[in-house]
């Protein structure tokens, strides 16, 4: 498997965001995850979107993390804040997902961040099985969705 860098509006990161909100809406019933989101939130140092490719080109995870300081949606200062960590189907089990978790987690203790974040939901057992066992622990609600009943959030430091 090949993880590179990739611009978060490649086509290929596209494609994979639109697998990840259609997953998001059945998982939810809604229209998936709306928390706003751009390009140049993930452009190193501020930020950093990957891509696991196979051997023959095809896409096949995703995983990106973006710089979040102190506001009023609940960061703080030093916050990297994990994004759009997905896996196609026919691709989970293969250890993708921890490879690109782990690649973001130095990657934003390099850029100096303290903290890694995320907000997962309780339709997503298996990306909290993955984040707990990956040294993440619960801790207060942030973000877009920190008024939502279902939603949960964890943290690990980088220090």
């Amino acid at each position: 498997m090949n993880i590179q860098p990739t611009p978060y509006d490649h086509p290929d990161a596209v494609t994979l965001d639109d697998a990840v909100q259609a997953e998001y809406a059945v998982r939810y019933g809604d229209e998936g995850d709306v928390t706003p989101l751009d390009a140049g939130m993930f452009v190193p140092p501020r930020g950093l979107y990957l891509l696991a490719y196979d051997p023959e080109g095809t896409p096949l995870a995703t995983g990106g993390w973006r710089t979040q300081d102190k506001n009023d949606q609940g960061y703080e200062d030093g916050d990297a804040e994990l994004k759009r960590m997905y896996v196609i189907p026919e691709a989970r089990g293969l250890g993708l997902a921890r490879r690109i978790l782990s690649a973001l987690e130095s990657d934003a203790r390099a850029a100096g961040r303290t903290r890694m974040v995320l907000e997962t939901g309780t339709a997503q057992p298996e990306a909290i099985a993955l984040y707990t066992s990956s040294g993440y622990a619960p801790c207060a609600k942030f973000g877009h969705y920190r008024d939502y009943e279902n939603s949960r959030c964890f943290a690990k430091p980088l220090v």
